[in-house]
């Protein structure tokens, strides 16, 4: 074999357990064996092959590359600060890398279709990002796009032209009003002027535009939203359900993914219906929901959490399987690769087996987990070890 990666002496995590002192061996794009790694066998090592590398992960984490099903991340490197903003391609590239550092190679950038101009969320500057990221090729990672449709602004219409152009690959539905999902009149209020630096004028009249918003109007949208969702082929999901009801209702337009469930009930009634159940992994890592919504611990306890995302932040996502729930590490493991690529359709990635997609982590998870190398379709994408890992390039034939 030529080309040919050996990840040897790792912790790795595979979808049912973990080998320890194991070996991956990576040839082209795809995991071509994983074993214990101790005892040679007629089919060699790296080490035997012409231009091969051998990596030594002396005794830390190998897993697969992290799947991220919501990160809006890529917003605060689109505007840094309120007022200053940057074009979409400088935001991506700073993303991509943001993100490959902390152990996420399949990533699905939650762009806000929304009229929120007072924090950058406008439907122009949605597009400009959804285009750069449809039509990218200069990015390390996997960059996918997540299209947020907000129910009261003409998002569809956006979304549509996005998916006409470059396509997308999830869509979900949102709808952020006063006294709708996690916010009562003050909380609403509060958030958007205290947290997202709206001026007050600014809330009434967002706040007037969403109340408007009636029950058979909400219908007529989310049933235009799952019509794209379907034409473009890709999952459906929505986003703060509060109740049962609110699931069922979703669920009847064809949803496949219930993000941040506000209840336990409604968490619940998710998971009984087959939805895939995504919260964020900064509830985890905090201990609890920013609102006093549903904490993603208890929820955890209670079976009811099949993926976590990274939300706002990406280090959570990293440290999310390292917080010890009283778990395998596997299990821990598959809710940020496994089950969120399974969630997308992405078959061919998220677990650590022969044949997959070589998406591959290695980290260290002492004190505050860190990524140390990256792999994405088999080539190294980031290398960030400081210490004396064991690399070598096998010598010529004949040397």
């Amino acid at each position: 074999m030529t080309g040919v990666t050996e990840i040897r002496n790792g912790r790795v995590v595979t979808s049912s357990g973990v080998v320890e002192g194991g070996r991956v061996v990576i040839g082209g794009d795809r995991i071509v064996r994983v074993d214990r790694g101790a005892a040679r066998d007629t089919r060699g090592s790296a080490g035997d092959a012409r231009g091969s590398t051998t990596v030594d992960a002396d005794g830390r984490v190998v897993m697969p590359g992290i799947v991220d099903l919501h990160g809006d991340d890529i917003e605060h490197h689109r505007a840094p600060r309120a007022g200053a903003s940057v074009d979409a391609r400088t935001a991506l590239t700073a993303a991509d890398r943001a993100n490959l550092l902390n152990g996420v190679t399949t990533k699905f950038h939650a762009v806000a279709f929304e009229e929120s101009p007072a924090d950058g969320r406008t439907l122009e500057t949605a597009e400009e990002v959804a285009v750069e990221i449809g039509r990218e090729g200069y990015t390390l990672g996997d960059n996918r796009l997540h299209a947020r449709c907000e129910l009261a602004d003409a998002s569809a219409d956006a979304v549509e032209g996005v998916v006409d152009r470059v396509g997308i690959d999830l869509l979900s539905v949102m709808h952020h009003a006063p006294g709708d999902g996690q916010y009562d009149d003050e909380a609403f209020e509060r958030h958007y002027v205290e947290d997202r630096n709206w001026p007050a004028e600014s809330v009434d009249d967002v706040i007037e535009t969403r109340r408007s918003l009636d029950r058979s109007d909400r219908d007529d949208r989310i049933r235009r939203i799952a019509d794209l969702a379907r034409r473009a082929d890709v999952p459906l999901a929505s986003h703060d359900d509060e109740s049962a009801r609110d699931v069922e209702r979703m669920a009847a337009h064809g949803t496949d993914i219930s993000e941040y469930p506000l209840t336990r009930e409604a968490a619940r009634r998710a998971t009984d219906l087959g939805l895939a159940t995504v919260m964020g992994a900064p509830n985890l890592v905090r201990g609890g929901s920013l609102w006093d919504n549903l904490g993603a611990r208890a929820a955890v306890d209670d079976g009811l959490v099949d993926v976590l995302c990274a939300d706002y932040h990406p280090q959570s996502l990293l440290a999310a399987p390292f917080v010890d729930t009283g778990e395998p590490l596997s299990t821990r493991v598959n809710r940020v690769t496994r089950n969120p690529a399974a969630a997308a359709g992405l078959d061919d990635r998220g677990r650590i087996a022969e044949g997959a997609r070589a998406d591959l982590i290695v980290v260290d998870p002492n004190g505050t987990p860190t990524v140390d190398r990256v792999f994405v379709a088999g080539a190294e994408a980031l290398r960030a070890d400081r210490t004396a890992t064991a690399d070598r390039r096998a010598p010529p034939a004949g040397s």
